[in-house]
């Protein structure tokens, strides 16, 4: 069986750990050369060793998506190293919980500058590359807080939501300018990654002061119609779709991966 994505190059960001992680390691693992972005050097560098250490081809590249000058040189190494791109992954995000009449502004700009500046940076300068080197695909992770809203979540709603319809209108602009480039976003619930220990428990229950980060598997069991939290690998097979020629005829949409809690 030939590989999905033999020939492919596609940039990761946030692959340190977690869903990012899990992508950068699958597209690998189905022939495509990787590029693996994250603020966390020695965990990216890891994500690359695995890469390679399987047979697969990943380089690092330290990366603060809320850099439009990060964003420039990732982009150029991609053409340097590789000779092209052809699938964006823009998957690194935060998760900051609390009141809306409490959050700091420091704390909102925060979140709307790595979840959503970065995925717009991200956009702006990946499509010219994509576009002159054969096309392909960009898909932005979301979540089910994209899609609905969740008390004492409104700065991450807002944030999600918001690459939602980016992802809708970039996908309509690229069709419309003819540019071959497909641009989908995705939907996590709850999947356990790390992200949930930079959410406090204590912020989402006020009523339980002093609680340690929001365990992921607890929390599944209380919203999840099975019980169970997903793993990051089941958002990675969703990525490997959209950034596959196997969807070449979809864009402007979002795949919900959340085990029906939106169903």
């Amino acid at each position: 069986m030939v590989d999905r994505m033999q020939g492919k190059v596609a940039l990761v960001s946030g692959a340190a750990s977690g869903i990012g992680r899990s992508c950068a390691i699958r597209l690998a693992g189905e022939g495509a050369s990787v590029l693996v972005t994250d603020v966390q050097v020695a965990m990216g560098q890891a994500t690359v060793a695995e890469i390679e250490q399987a047979g697969g081809t990943a380089v690092f590249f330290e990366h603060d998506v809320t850099s439009e000058q990060a964003w420039m040189d990732a982009i150029a190494l991609a053409q340097s190293k590789f000779g092209a791109l052809h699938v964006l992954v823009n998957n690194a995000g935060v998760g900051i919980g609390g009141s809306i009449i409490e959050m700091s502004l420091e704390d909102w700009q925060r979140q709307q500058a790595i979840n959503l500046d970065g995925v717009f940076l991200g956009i702006k300068h990946g499509i010219p590359l994509i576009r002159d080197t054969g096309g392909g695909s960009i898909v932005n992770i979301s979540s089910v807080a994209g899609l609905k809203g969740s008390p004492r979540l409104a700065g991450y709603c807002a944030t999600k939501g918001g690459v939602r319809l980016l992802t809708k209108a970039v996908a309509r602009e690229c069709a419309m300018e003819g540019w071959p480039i497909r641009v989908n976003s995705v939907h996590p619930g709850i999947i356990a990654t790390p992200i949930w220990d930079t959410v406090s428990a204590t912020t989402m229950d006020p009523q339980n002061p002093g609680a340690n980060a929001v365990d992921p598997n607890e929390l599944a069991k209380l919203g999840v119609p099975s019980g169970v939290a997903g793993q990051p690998i089941d958002i990675a097979n969703g990525v490997l779709f959209l950034a596959s020629d196997e969807s070449t005829y979809i864009t402007g949409t979002e795949l919900v991966i959340d085990a029906g809690i939106t169903a």
